[in-house]
């Protein structure tokens, strides 16, 4: 049966090979890049291993059916084949955790928890409810089960199978005690007085309370919630201390309204989406709760360094505020400890020290702190502080990646100290902080070896568009590289660490799956072969990862892409990619496919494209990704505008024949330089644009622009909506209606701006049924049409 299915696929490729060399070469077209992508070929996903090692399991979808499937391959790359729906439905999850021989794996699925035997390969079943259970661990002891349910942490025996709840979190406020009523209190006494059956039987009342309170020691604390919300439940290694965090909403939040205009009930439905930035946002609180003193201590961060500290916009504000006032106007306020939230804590291995991350919600600061439970004291391990924004590989907005060394005494960690995301430790009992790699690149996916004797880490060493493979010695020295190939590779080792299971792309090859030594200079050898013989049949080009210098002596990298034969004075689209803290001027195979193929289609058409990674984009440091603090489109659009004038310089490009495009933040910038640099660009298409910054979301915008009301100024500068009446060129608008991201609502209000300033060079597409993310061929093949067509009549004049 597995021979006859490997034969089925390799009968489908060879078909479509025959098929493609009888045609010839394929002419690209923007029907036929916009297709379902399934026509390209599916590459594979989503890969594990075995929890044996003996396969890798990954989805695939040769066949090009509706779905992809979950196929696996043996260890050395062979025996490749569909897995059967039974061997899926036996396989334990792939999230999980592990105890600390890795021998045993505790998981949740369907909403129940359940116990892996790594040897035997046996599951065994611990919770089957109605109810959710998650956050499956087990204690330091490892004796037990520790999961959560209903907001409270519960323990189950591994031996013997009871269950304890450790935890009692009650929703709503605790319930008042009953008041004193004299009338009452006096007839009690009466009855006690007179009457001896009372008086026994009240005694025989509170004999049994007072067995009924002894035995209810042995219960978890009643704590009540009122409004709030419980989260990050953690029991310590001794079981002594449960720590969690409270989570306050706030009240009469307004949360933005997109309605679904083509919907199955015939109706238009409302689709509730997200708060604007600047709303009213969560506050968190982090408790320890002794179980020995029946105590909770609020964890409070009021005596860390820099908690009282205002961001530096803010404190110029207030000195300028004060400055025209008397003595007693400019009075100083006293100063409030900064909004902030605690996560962990993460445990020693051997139980004795725990550590906390603490970030203010202001994203200005974050500390690695040593906490002491019984107190709750703190104590600073370090500090980063950024007057832009906390971010980077390994950082996040959240905790980051941290964790312990086989010493335990010191942590290791991320962060951007040095100007680029690189792997510290630091000492807990004497705060000595140590860098583990340095250098003008990049560390991400920071993992120890099973044996803790070594690191491997995924870094853009050898070039900022490259992403290769390293191991390292666990106190730093050589990184020493494991992979070779140009592009790069997303690595999963196998459990014994003997091989990896390396998805990898080349920038004209999309990801195939590869199977390698774990050695360096070892040969990769490829498993999956995924692309469709339609796909094969152009010559899909290499683009050029050029850089150039910025008006400011930054170099800027990008991706160029060049006619065959290139006209003199011919003409150039430069395309903005979206997401922000995204790179996409790289050698492997990009996310924006769909947009790689109609750059290659453009080149035909004898256009040159240059993809640019602006300021505010992934790979390259910290000081391009917060280049855009306080002011988008800014050095984000003069990075466009140089890039056009090094077009014209290198590539005998017509400076009055340049257009841009591009989709979400790209369509910002697209608005930015249609209407800031008309001189610069004849035309532009500005894709599921914002519009107005303040209309955005608050977790992304308020890290760069602060907020609209502490900050107007940087949303005025940095919001296309203010600078339409600059608009010469020629400008395409395209927007889906049920966008949930960046609202409809943008382009509307942007719409009747445009009406205003009596504007009549620009138009607007809507597509009912698409959100942010295109999905339906036909919407992706009009919008391209529409874009193709702007650049021919405003760019060649057709």
């Amino acid at each position: 049966m597995q021979k006859k299915a490997f034969a089925l696929v390799a009968w489908l490729l060879l078909g479509s090979s025959v098929l493609y060399a009888q045609n010839g070469p394929m002419t690209l077209s923007v029907e036929k890049i916009m297709r379902d992508p399934k026509w390209i070929g599916t590459s594979p996903s989503n890969v594990f291993w075995s929890e044996d090692g003996k396969k890798i399991y990954f989805n695939w979808n040769p066949e090009g059916n509706r779905k992809d499937s979950l196929y696996s391959v043996s260890a050395d790359g062979k025996h490749l084949r569909k897995v059967s729906a039974q061997e899926r439905r036996s396989l334990p999850e792939q999230t999980g955790t592990y105890n600390r021989a890795r021998t045993r794996k505790v998981y949740e699925k369907n909403g129940d928890i359940y116990l892996y035997d790594v040897k035997t390969g046996k599951t065994r079943q611990v919770t089957n409810t109605v109810e959710r259970e998650g956050s499956p661990a087990f204690s330091h002891s490892e004796q037990k089960v520790l999961f959560v349910k209903d907001n409270n942490l519960y323990a189950w025996s591994v031996e013997g199978g009871q269950l304890a709840q450790l935890t009692d979190f009650r929703k709503g406020a605790k319930p008042a005690a009953e008041g004193k009523d004299a009338q009452r209190d006096w007839l009690k006494e009466q009855q006690l007085a007179l009457l001896q059956v009372v008086r026994e039987r009240e005694a025989d009342k509170a004999a049994l309370n007072k067995e009924q309170k002894r035995d209810a020691t042995r219960r978890p604390k009643e704590i009540y919630l009122a409004d709030k919300a419980v989260n990050s439940i953690t029991l310590s290694p001794d079981e002594r201390f449960i720590s969690y965090q409270l989570v306050s909403r706030p009240k009469n939040a307004k949360v933005a309204i997109v309605p679904d205009f083509v919907t199955a009930s015939g109706y238009t439905e409302d689709i509730n989406t997200r708060s604007k930035v600047g709303d009213a946002q969560n506050s968190f609180e982090f408790f320890v709760y002794d179980t020995r003193r029946d105590t909770a201590l609020a964890v409070s961060l009021h005596n860390i360094a820099g908690i009282y500290e205002q961001p530096a916009y803010l404190a110029e504000k207030e000195l300028e505020a004060s400055a025209g006032k008397g003595a007693d106007e400019s009075k100083a306020k006293k100063p409030q400890p900064r909004a902030s939230v605690i996560y962990g804590p993460y445990w020693s291995d051997n139980g004795k020290h725990a550590v906390v991350v603490a970030r203010s919600q202001d994203n200005k600061d974050r500390w690695i702190l040593k906490l002491d439970p019984a107190t709750g004291s703190l104590t600073l391990l370090d500090r980063q502080r950024d007057e832009a924004w906390i971010n980077g590989p390994g950082i996040g907005y959240g905790p980051g990646d941290i964790g312990w060394l086989p010493d335990n005494e010191q942590v290791w960690f991320q962060s951007e100290e040095s100007g680029y995301a690189h792997l510290y430790v630091v000492n807990v009992n004497n705060g000595q902080k140590k860098a583990l790699t340095s250098g003008r690149f990049e560390v991400s996916d920071v993992q120890l070896s099973g044996d803790k004797k070594h690191w491997y880490l995924t870094a853009n060493k050898v070039h900022p568009g490259e992403k290769h493979f390293y191991r390292m010695p666990l106190q730093g020295g050589q990184m020493v590289q494991l992979t070779s190939q140009k592009g790069a590779h997303e690595v999963k080792l196998s459990p014994d660490e003997k091989t990896l299971a390396i998805r990898y792309s080349y920038s004209n090859k999309p990801w195939e799956l590869y199977v390698m030594d774990n050695k360096p200079g070892a040969k990769p050898r490829q498993v999956t072969n995924s692309l469709t013989d339609e796909f094969k049949s152009y010559a899909w080009r290499e683009p050029e990862v050029i850089s150039f210098k910025a008006q400011d002596g930054t170099d800027v990298y990008a991706r160029l892409y060049r006619p065959e034969r290139a006209e003199a004075n011919g003409p150039a689209v430069i395309f903005v990619h979206g997401a922000g803290y995204l790179q996409n001027a790289h050698k492997w195979w990009s996310s924006y496919f769909r947009e790689y193929m109609f750059h290659n289609f453009l080149a035909d058409q004898g256009y040159t494209v240059l993809d640019i990674d602006y300021r505010g984009s992934a790979g390259y440091g910290r000081d391009v990704r917060t280049g855009i603090y306080r002011h988008m489109g800014g050095k984000d659009l003069s990075d466009h505008v140089d890039g056009a004038k090094h077009l014209v310089e290198q590539y005998g490009v017509d400076p009055k024949r340049i257009g841009i495009y591009g989709g979400s933040y790209g369509g910002f910038i697209t608005l930015m330089a249609m209407f800031t640099q008309p001189d610069v660009f004849a035309a532009g298409a500005a894709l599921r644009s914002v519009t107005d910054w303040a209309h955005y979301n608050h977790g992304y915008t308020s890290n760069i622009l602060n907020t609209p009301y502490t900050d107007s100024l940087a949303y005025a500068k940095s919001s296309p909506i203010y600078f339409a009446e600059g608009l010469k060129g020629a400008l395409l608008i395209c927007h889906g209606m049920v966008d949930t991201n960046v609202h409809f609502q943008d382009v509307v209000r942007l719409s009747q701006r445009l009406i205003e300033l009596s504007k009549d060079n620009w138009e607007l597409a809507v597509y009912p049924v698409e959100d942010h993310g295109f999905v339906e061929p036909a919407s992706w093949t009009d919008e391209y049409k529409r874009i193709y067509k702007l650049f021919e009549t405003n760019l060649k004049g057709r």
